[in-house]
Formats: C-alpha cells, structure tokens, sequence
C-alpha cells in the first residue's frame, strides 16, 4: 500500500493506525491490546457510529472459525480498560457501538481526508449518520437498514425460544463462574514465583520462588503473610512449567515436591517425589521416576505417570510402593501431564499431546478403557483443577499464542469458556476443594535481543555482551546476517518477524496473516527469509524477500513443525512436518517444489552442518530430556556422539563442522556449550550467571559474533475468593 493512502484515525486523545498495527494516544505514548482487540477496534472505529452486531464483528475476527462464546466480550473488555469510558458501547442483545468521533487522516502528514461525525443518538436513528465515502447515505441505505432490522428481531426471538426450551431441561450455569470473586495479591516479592498450590481445606499455600536464579518451595498459611522456605536450597532443580511440581496431602499435613535429579547409572535425569512437613521438617523420598500425582477424592488412591517415553499413567494405592495398574501410555514424543481424579472418583482427567503448545484436557475410567478428548485448544494447556463438581478450570493459550489465559469447562454440558480475567494472564491455578479459594500465578514477561564478539575457540563474555537496540516491546529468536537481524516479536497479542537494519526496526510479515510460532531462517546470501506461520489450526512453510515482498508458501500439503533451516548453497529447506502423527524430517526445494523425507524418527528443530552434507535435529522429549541426533542430506543415517539435553534445549547451531553449540543445563538456567561431534568433548562458552533465560541463539557464518535473546518472567500469587453466602 503507498504511503499516501495509508489510513489513520484519530478519537479522543487516541491514535490508531492500521497499516502499523499501533494503537497509541496522541502524545506518542504506545498502548498495548491483544491482536483479536486491535483488530476489533478497527472494525469498530472504520463503522463508527453504527451497529455492529456480535455476529458480524465475530465473523471479521475469525472468519469461518467457530470460537468460544466469551472470546468476543474478551477482546471488548481489554479494549474498555485501555480506552475508558466513552468510547464503546454495549446495545443490549445486539452488539455494539462506537461512540465517539472520529478524525480519518492520512498516515504521511497528519492531512484531515474527512471527518466521521456522528453522534451517541438512538439505533432507531442510525441510518442518519453523514454519509463518508466508504458508507452509503441514510436515504440510500434506509429500506436496507430496516429490512436487516426486521430480520435480525426475528431470528433474536426466534433464539430467544430455542434457548428457553434448552434451558428447561439443563441446569443453568453462570456465564463466569468466578465473577463473584475478589482478586487480591497474597505475595510481591522480587522476582518470581511459580506452580502456585492450595490445601484441600483452602488453609495453606505453597510456591516456588525464585532468588538470585535459584528456585525453593515455600508454604504459608493464607492470611497471615508468613511464608517459610522448606527446601533451603537442598533441592538444585525444581522448576519445571510442564507438570505440577507441587501439590498437598489429603489432609494438608505434608508438601509433595516434584524435582529432577542425576540417574546414579550416569545415564541422565530423572523424576523424583518428595514430601515435606507443611510447617517445616526434613525432606522424605516418596516415589522414585514418579513425575507428578493426585490423590483420590477419599484419599486412598493415587493417580501418577512416569516420566518414561510416552508418560505411563497408572493407578494404585496411596501407600503402595510398587507400580499399580496402568491405566495408558502415549506414542513416542507424546506427554500425559496434569493428572486429577474426577469428584466421584470415576474418571482421570489429564492434559495430553505434544509439549509444550499442542495439549488438550482429556480422560480416562479410573478403572481402565478409552481416553477421551474433551477440548479442541492445540495450545499450551495446563494446570487443570476443580471448581466444583460440573466445573474443571484450566490454563490455556488462544489461537494467536496470547496467553495462558482461565477456562471453564462444564463436564455436563460439554462447553468451554474463557473467563474474563481482566487482561491477566496466569501461569498456574488451583482451587480448594469447597470451590471457595483459588490461587493462581500471575505472570508478567520481558524479553530483549543482544549481541557479542566471539574470540576464535567461540568463547565470549557474557557480561560484556550488548543489548540490541530495537524498536519493538520484546525480542524472540534473533539471527544475523551482515548488516542485518530478522527476528520475531509479539505485537498487539501475535509473534511477527521483523528486521533490524541500520537502525531501523522494520516488521516484514504480521501476526495479523498468521502468528509465526517459532524462530525465522535466514538465506546464505542474506536475501530471503523462511518462517513458519500458524492459520486455522495449520502451519506452513513460507519464504519472503528481507523487504517483505514475495510471500510464498512451500509444499501446501505439509503440516509443518518448529523452526526451519536453510541449507548452505541456498538450494533447501529443511523442516518438521508432521506424518502419520509424529513430527517428522523433510527438506523442500527453496524456489518451491515436492519435498523429500529426510527420516522416518520423530524430528524437530533441524539444523544444516555448513558443509551442507548432515542435519542434526532434537529428538522426542522422554521425560524432561531431549537428545540430539542426525542424519546425511540424502537421509541416510550420521552418527554422533550420545548427546542428551534438558527440555527446551531444542535449538542448536553450529560454530564449525564439527562443533556444535548447544543450550545446556537445567530447566530454569543454561548457559552455552560447545560438543565435538568426533570427540563428545564438551566446553562452556560464555557464564550468564543465574538471571534471564536464554531461549534462542544464532552465531553468524563466519562465527565471529553470536546473538541471542533473554527472557525474564515476574509473577505474583494471587487469591480469587469468593464471598461468604449471607
């Protein structure tokens, strides 16, 4: 689009720009909404003064996708709170109506194209609003307007019937069965704090914490503002966002702990059950390879998975110390996570599929059978826990990647919701048994790009590393070429990729056409760039010029994986794609064409060595430990050293042909190694120090400069209770 017919909007003290996808008030203070919310607002603003109906907005925001009922009042809700009054409002059992005038502008100099003038006057009367050039006159469109009005009268009786008759014969529920509650602070401590857990009774409270990078379980009573550390450092590894690493006995006199501790075979990690006195004491083993558990309603039962590939599931007694009855095991690099006995003990429902973003809530009888899927998120799902009897609350991302955002999911009725959480975003929840309390984790992110000199063994000093100037809030996935970073970065809710050249921070392709889900590639010759972009429910593969132009998609048919790669004469791109279920190896024709499996094995993240001749790639997750393989161009097998990596360790690179670096350590700090791949010797790089998290990296071709992001995450416990009946 040229510049000069760029549109921008001015209401108020606000400034909304389409083609920039910034919303901003009039001073150049940048304001922050969700990608749906944005993108509502300009809807909203381009019909200023007239009705939007629910359908007609829901339509525009996700076309031929049917979406949670609470998703539109969601996106409306985040737009109220960063506007304030006077700007939206509600037509009951209609839609809405954006209410204040509105200035349309051009984007160059700030020229008046013409003005929506309107006024806040009753819907009986908006056909009357001026005539712009992009909406037809009153005496145009009046017989059109009373026409649709009549319609829309009659379907709205019509389902107000339908939904009379349904409500007859089912239980009504509360649209938001949390919006009686009062939302308090219970800790603001520096830092973070994590896996918030709830007595059965609602008296106690237990969470990690971190301090200066290291991570303690801590427990207090709720109400008294007094927390006490139970593991003082004895434990080095606890944090784990995958599983609910801590929980209570039934009767609230003990802390289970989930850690992850060194095989004595020497052979890796693995999981291990502790538990605790609630009011202090001396840490006692409980299960060995146990990952997490739950007990049963009476207390007498135990519900556990493994941390072996396909994370068996079993139940036994509580006081059993040999395996019980397996109830299932998942397909190689699936994940059963989250286990939780049903309120009448029947069922075990659990979050399954591909860790961390492709989960959803399932079940399966207590006494054996078929699991059964119950949602359709394929996101990150997490931390189930129970309301009440009929309400199963849960964490889960949206479509665009924001998020985790509150669900309820009603078992009668089979429905799920988002909850309004008023633009909060939760890491972890659970609930008391009465329904009364719930605690959660409340999570707020940074994330920003730096850059260093690499001495000539690739060794370099962290500390004196520089933070890359860029123009956008937050920073993912860097990788360099030249003169040149391309990078993703989440905007208005959704990850874009965007390019930092002399200075000039510039966005290539926008969340808007699809949320990239992981770190771009960057062409040998530094002329194009291959991502993978997320649209209804698929992924694809696609490539651009480093201006933004000449979008293509390669091979439509694949349903594509993680990051790409692009070989080093430029000529492929190598890639996951799933088949028959599994994730697995592909490399594509860069100018377009049929791709070729690389191996029949489970496959993500490839990388190509920079002779072009091998790949090596992360194999599946078998508990929280990832290990790293290989295979020829031609897809013959490679062989390397034995090389396992903790989880989210994914991303590799390569300093020359046969050093490899990788991200090593636990799962709350790495740092940076190199692996000989004849050898198996290994060498750290550079010590960070306990601090921000490294999650992505990129050395250049000449591996004289690497560049990498770092992610620091602060959060709060919070208390949701509800009010005392009167």
């Amino acid at each position: 689009m040229d510049t000069e017919q760029q549109v921008v909007y001015e209401f108020g003290d606000f400034r909304l720009e389409p083609h920039r996808r910034l919303l901003s008030r009039t001073s150049g203070e940048p304001i922050a909404v969700t990608g749906k919310a944005f993108d509502a607002l300009v809807y909203l603003v381009e019909h200023a003064g007239g009705l939007v109906t629910r359908a007609a907005l829901s339509e525009f925001l996700w076309p031929a996708i049917v979406v949670e009922e609470n998703n539109l009042t969601q996106a409306i809700s985040v737009l109220r709170r960063a506007l304030g009054e006077g700007f939206i409002a509600t037509v009951a059992r209609r839609g809405y109506q954006f209410t204040a005038p509105v200035q349309r502008l051009t984007a160059d100099a700030g020229v008046h194209t013409n003005a929506i003038d309107h006024s806040p006057a009753s819907l009986e009367n908006e056909g009357a609003a001026a005539a712009t050039p992009d909406r037809p006159s009153a005496s145009r469109s009046g017989a059109r307007h009373t026409a649709i009005l009549a319609t829309v009268v009659v379907g709205v009786a019509l389902l107000a019937v339908i939904v009379w008759l349904t409500q007859r014969s089912a239980r009504p529920t509360a649209s938001d069965p949390l919006d009686r509650y009062m939302v308090s602070k219970l800790t603001e401590f520096e830092g973070a704090e994590e896996h918030a857990a709830i007595s059965r009774d609602g008296r106690f409270i237990a969470f990690l914490r971190e301090r200066d990078g290291l991570w303690d379980a801590w427990v207090g009573l709720i109400g008294s503002d007094d927390f006490h550390n139970l593991t003082g450092g004895t434990i080095a590894e606890l944090r784990n966002p995958s599983v609910r690493t801590l929980g209570f006995t039934p009767d609230g006199s003990q802390v289970t702990i989930w850690s992850r501790t060194r095989d004595p075979s020497g052979r890796g990690m693995v999981d291990a059950g502790w538990t605790v006195p609630t009011f202090g004491g001396a840490l006692q083993p409980y299960l060995r390879n146990i990952a997490e558990l739950d007990w049963s309603p009476d207390g007498k039962r135990i519900a556990y998975h493994t941390a072996e590939a396909g994370d068996p599931m079993f139940v036994a007694n509580a006081d059993e110390k040999e395996r019980g009855v397996k109830l299932h095991v998942g397909a190689a690099g699936l994940h059963s996570h989250f286990p939780l006995w049903s309120r009448d003990a029947r069922f075990i429902y659990f979050v399954h599929g591909y860790v961390p973003d492709e989960m959803d809530v399932w079940r399966i009888p207590a006494n054996g059978g078929e699991p059964e899927r119950l949602t359709s998120h394929n996101s990150r799902v997490s931390f189930p826990t129970w309301l009440d009897d009929r309400t199963l609350l849960y964490l889960a991302t949206a479509a665009d990647g924001s998020g985790p955002w509150l669900h309820a999911f009603d078992i009668e009725r089979r429905h799920s919701a988002r909850l309004d959480t008023h633009g909060r975003e939760y890491a972890s929840i659970a609930a008391s048994t009465d329904g009364r309390r719930v605690v959660g984790t409340e999570v707020r992110s940074t994330a920003s790009l730096w850059r260093s000199s690499l001495r000539e063994d690739g060794s370099f000093d962290a500390t004196g590393a520089t933070r890359i100037d860029i123009q956008t809030p937050r920073g993912l996935s860097p990788r360099t070429g030249g003169e040149l970073i391309v990078y993703r970065a989440p905007r208005a809710g959704r990850d874009s990729i965007y390019k930092l050249a002399g200075g000039v921070t510039t966005e290539l392709w926008s969340g808007v056409e699809g949320r990239v889900i992981a770190g771009p590639s960057l062409a040998p010759d530094g002329r194009r760039v291959a991502f993978p972009v997320q649209r209804r429910g698929r992924t694809g593969l696609y490539v651009m010029n480093v201006d933004g132009s000449s979008v293509q998609r390669l091979a439509e048919e694949l349903d594509v994986r993680g990051a790409p790669s692009w070989s080093p004469d430029g000529n492929w791109i190598a890639i996951a794609a799933m088949s028959s279920g599994t994730p697995r190896l592909f490399k594509i024709p860069a100018t377009g064409g049929a791709p070729v499996a690389l191996s029949e094995s489970y496959a993500l993240d490839p990388v190509w060595a920079p002779s072009g001749s091998f790949l090596v790639f992360s194999a599946a997750d078998v508990g929280t430990n990832v290990s790293v393989e290989a295979v020829n161009a031609d897809g013959t097998p490679h062989e390397l050293p034995p090389l396992v990596l903790s989880r989210g360790s994914r991303r590799v690179d390569f300093l020359s042909e046969r050093q490899l670096v990788v991200l090593k350590g636990d799962l709350s700090h790495k740092e940076l190694w190199t692996i000989d791949l004849q050898s198996g010797a290994q060498r750290r790089l550079a010590d960070f120090g306990r601090g921000p998290l490294v999650q992505d990296f990129d050395i250049s071709d000449d591996a004289r400069e690497i560049v990498f992001d770092r992610v620091r995450e602060e959060s709060d416990i919070v208390l949701m209770q509800r009010p005392e009946a009167p």
